[in-house]
Order: structure tokens, then C-alpha cells, then sequence
């Protein structure tokens, strides 16, 4: 079928049917909007939650007032939502054919033919440079951290096609902000958020394995690599690994970074959504699969909650 032929208002396969901006956004920024990924909000809250994690755990070198502590929150609430729409409007236009042959992203506004390579980068360019004044607004070791993160942001969607892998340098990728949440408040690294980004690394390389499983078919069929692909039927014992390194990293972190007992309460929470992921996943049903991946924005909110009620004195 001829690109241009294809429905230019049908909802993207993946997004709930009535989702905002298929319902309500003006038509104009709908394929815009669906290029960011704001249809489906999941990747907003999974790229925050790391930055929010840090952000908690150094609030106790926090040296300002409560309210003064909310403006790096919001700013890197912003910034989530920014930058992940850059990463997924650049992410499209590398893979506008591959796209094109996957049922599940074959109505994404550049292959469907919504928007046009030239229009998409113009609007790359212009969340960069958002993205670029909110990071500006930090310290000088956090904007060159941030700046950083480019170039695992660039290199991120040719990975499906040189390793089986991508999924782990998503998780690389993904979670940046567990470093630069912790240098916006504290001006450097120490072992705590490097802990936290290995954790958040490991849990990401879990639920973007999950994700992986509703692809799988067709990415046989054009030559595409996953985990999910790699480990086939070994994918619940891989996530039991994972997972488990993960709880682990999290733990080690919190200890480093000094916080009570709070902390690992939730954290075992945690644990047990993990848990629960790997007993009710069918790697066959590509419903459940994003069913499950989805309920990762939950797990992300148990573990802040861990970070904010463990660093509260």
C-alpha cells in the first residue's frame, strides 16, 4: 500500500483508543504530537522516574527551601516530556522503513506519510533547542553531563540492527537522568546515583524485553534484532536475572546515599511488582505484553516513593 494512501487520523495501534490527542488535540498537531509519542504517555513517566529518583535521594543535600526543591522537579518533568519526544520524533526518522513494515508503528505519522522527513527534523531541531534552555538552568556539571547523553540518544535506533542487544543500550540511554538528577543537586557523582543508574539500566533492559515481545514476528520477517528474539522461551528466566541485579543495585544505592529504613520498605514493593510482572507475562500475547510493560509506570512511582520517604529525616 502506497504511504500516502494510508489513514492519516487512525489511532496508532498501541495507544489507548481514546487517548487525548486523538480525541481532543486541534488535527493540525495531531501528527506532530503522535511523533512525540504523546499519544502514549508511558515513555514520558519511564524516562522521569529516574531523574525523580535521584532528585529524591539528594534531596538531603538539598541546602534550599521545600519549594525551592519542586523547580528542578518540574523542570525535569518538562524536560521528560521534551526530550523524549526529540528522541522518538529522531528514532522515527531512522526508521521511516522500517516502520513502514511493522503493523504496530505502520500508521506513525512519517511512514503513514503525515509528516515529512524535512518537517520532522525542523521539529527535532526545536525540541532540541527546548531541551537545550532547560538544561541551561542547571549547574555546569549537569549541563555537560546532559549534553553527554547525545550521543547514546543518537546511536540508540541503529542498535536493532548490529546487536541482538538494543534493549540493554536502551537501558543506557533510557536513564541518564539517574546521574543527572543527582549532580542538578549536588554539583557532582558519587557511588549512590551510579548504583541507581545501574538498577534503573537492568529494569529497563526487563520491561523493554516484555515490550519486545509484541514485535517479535514481524521483526523476523525484516531482519530486525531483540532480546526478546534472542531469548525466545528463556525470556521469564532472563527476567527473573535482571531483575533481581536490579532490586539489588537499587539496595546498594540507597545504602550508599544514607536513607532509612523507609526506603527499603518500598523498595520490596517494588520487588514484588517485578515479581509479579514475570508470573503473569505471556511473551505470546502481545496484549499482555504492553499490559505489563505499562504497569512499569506503577513501579517507577513504588521506587520514588522509596527515594522521597527514605530521604525524609
Amino acid at each position: 500500500m502506497n504511504a500516502q494512501s494510508k489513514p492519516k487520523s487512525k489511532v496508532i495501534k498501541d495507544a489507548a483508543p481514546t487517548n487525548w490527542v486523538d480525541r481532543s488535540a486541534p488535527a493540525f498537531a495531531r501528527p506532530y504530537l503522535k511523533l512525540m509519542r504523546a499519544d502514549r504517555p508511558i515513555g514520558v513517566w519511564l524516562l522521569l522516574w529516574p531523574g525523580w529518583w535521584a532528585l529524591a535521594m539528594a534531596s538531603t543535600e538539598f541546602e534550599g527551601s521545600f519549594l525551592a526543591l519542586l523547580v528542578p522537579f518540574g523542570l525535569f518533568a518538562v524536560g521528560a516530556f521534551v526530550m523524549r519526544g526529540a528522541g522518538c520524533t529522531y528514532n522515527d526518522i531512522v526508521d521511516q522503513d522500517i516502520d513502514g513494515e511493522v503493523e504496530r508503528t505502520a500508521l506513525r505519522p512519517i511512514p503513514s506519510g503525515q509528516v515529512s522527513v524535512y518537517s520532522a527534523s525542523i521539529f527535532l531541531i526545536v525540541l532540541l533547542a527546548v531541551g537545550l534552555l532547560i538544561l541551561l538552568q542547571f549547574n555546569l556539571t549537569t549541563i555537560l553531563l546532559g549534553a553527554a547523553s547525545l550521543v547514546p540518544i543518537a546511536a540508540y535506533p541503529f542498535m536493532k540492527r548490529w546487536t541482538w542487544w538494543p534493549q540493554a543500550f536502551l537501558g543506557l540511554t533510557f536513564n541518564w537522568g539517574a546521574l543527572v538528577g543527582w549532580t542538578a543537586i549536588t554539583g557532582s557523582l558519587s557511588l549512590a546515583p551510579v548504583f541507581l543508574y545501574i538498577g534503573a539500566m537492568l529494569w529497563t533492559l526487563g520491561y523493554d524485553t516484555i515490550y519486545a515481545h509484541q514485535d517479535k514476528e514481524d521483526d523476523a520477517l525484516i531482519g530486525v534484532k531483540s532480546s526478546a528474539r534472542r531469548l525466545g522461551n528463556q525470556t521469564k528466566p532472563f527476567l527473573m536475572v535482571v531483575y533481581a541485579a536490579a532490586v539489588l543495585a537499587f539496595g546498594v544505592s540507597g545504602v550508599v546515599a544514607g536513607l532509612h529504613w523507609m526506603y527499603f520498605v518500598f523498595l520490596a514493593l517494588f520487588a514484588c511488582h517485578l515479581i509479579w510482572q514475570i508470573r503473569v507475562i505471556d511473551i505470546d500475547d502481545p496484549v499482555i505484553c504492553l499490559e505489563v510493560f505499562k504497569t512499569n509506570r506503577d513501579a517507577g512511582a513504588i521506587l520514588f516513593l522509596a527515594c522521597f520517604l527514605g530521604a525524609v529525616p
